[in-house]
């Protein structure tokens, strides 16, 4: 990542939203970068997947909060059972925690996540989820 965190108040306008990378999901999603830091600092994005779309297993370094805005989802760590997500929710995930999260079959997901970044990244992405609830 070359951005750092701004140093001082900043608004940014809606405006690029652009495809998700291919293969960290079962369909690319829609992304919103809103904040994009470089070691230590936050990275931000507002998500919005279609629906039954849903991310593959994956981690975050520093951990990662994650609120619904719109729609519902569901979202799950390793070992343990399947969440429904609602809007206003908001889930954490501690730093290396092996999760995944997405859209249920009959409603698209709007979130927001933020996540540190370490070492030049936020997130590494693993293998798909192989039994979907």
């Amino acid at each position: 990542m070359s951005a750092s965190n701004p140093k001082s108040m900043t608004v940014r306008r809606p405006g690029k939203v652009t495809r998700s990378p291919e293969g960290v999901a079962t369909a690319p999603f829609w992304v919103e970068m809103l904040l994009e830091g470089t070691d230590g600092e936050n990275t931000a994005m507002r998500a919005t997947l279609d629906p039954g779309t849903i991310t593959r297993w994956h981690t975050h370094p520093k951990g990662q909060l994650l609120y619904v805005v719109a729609g519902q989802g569901l979202a799950q760590n390793e070992g343990g059972s399947v969440e429904e997500l609602r809007a206003g929710d908001a889930v954490w995930f501690a730093p290396g925690e092996r999760h995944w999260h997405g859209a249920a079959d009959d409603s698209p997901l709007t979130y927001i996540s933020i996540q540190p970044a370490e070492n030049g990244s936020f997130v590494e992405w693993l293998d798909p989820v192989e039994a979907r609830p």
